[in-house]
């Protein structure tokens, strides 16, 4: 069993109440830090089965890992993608299970104005490409090139083919049996990964804190909303 499990969706810390409310399973940088301040050093299991989330928080997840001064085996137990995909390269050892997915991907945002507030968009876009290649760089050895064009077709990668790009350094189990056989999961990235609109987190912040304001009926319409964000996989 891992002594920290990377599960569900990855969140700021001021939103992670909001999904545990909901009963989603989530994970944020302060339920890290706190069992990582607990530890003492000593060597530690990190357990990822996420379809990532914030990309911030993932990278304040992969600073503390990277801080620890004791060793991380990072196992990726189901799925790691997106942003989960940041913090298994925090580990000073990566294994995958024979049937674990990996995916790589562009960042992506939703945004409002002009022509000019698209550009600038899509420059805060590119630039944030080029800040998770420099963790995947570190990890893999791959260029800067090669790893943008594996994030820019949405790349899936089954536990041998992601070791063969150097981003997991085991297979779990593995005696030379994958190698001519990989294995290869169809499903769609959605189901994976619950991320809640703002407008629904801001309403449940409205209704749970401030109940004087909120009617029930504003309650239900809430849970309406998150039962089709389930439905959809929490995807816009």
């Amino acid at each position: 069993m891992a002594d920290i499990d990377i599960k569900g969706t990855i969140v700021d810390d001021d939103d992670a109440w909001i999904y545990d409310y909901f009963g989603i399973n989530n994970t944020s940088p302060k339920k890290v830090k706190e069992i990582l301040d607990g530890a003492k050093n000593k060597p530690l299991t990190v357990g990822i089965n996420s379809g990532g989330g914030d990309l911030f928080a993932g990278n304040e997840i992969y600073y503390l890992l990277q801080s620890y001064k004791g060793k991380i085996t990072v196992d990726i137990m189901g799925i790691a993608a997106s942003a989960a995909t940041v913090i298994s390269c925090a580990g000073d050892r990566v294994r995958a299970t024979p049937g674990a997915q990996f995916m790589i991907h562009n960042v992506s945002c939703s945004a409002w104005g002009d022509y000019r507030d698209m550009d600038h968009t899509s420059e805060v876009l590119q630039n944030a490409n080029k800040s998770i290649s420099n963790i995947y760089r570190i990890k893999t050895g791959m260029s800067e090139k090669d790893l943008l064009e594996l994030m820019d077709k949405e790349t899936w990668m089954d536990a041998t083919k992601a070791k063969e790009f150097g981003f997991v350094d085991e297979i779990i189990g593995d005696e030379g049996k994958l190698t001519d056989k990989p294995l290869t999961l169809r499903n769609a990235a959605g189901g994976f990964c619950k991320i809640l609109d703002e407008e629904v987190k801001e309403k449940i912040r409205n209704t749970v804190q401030k109940p004087a304001t909120a009617t029930e009926a504003d309650f239900s319409i809430q849970r309406n909303k998150l039962n089709l964000l389930r439905l959809r996989g929490g995807q816009r």
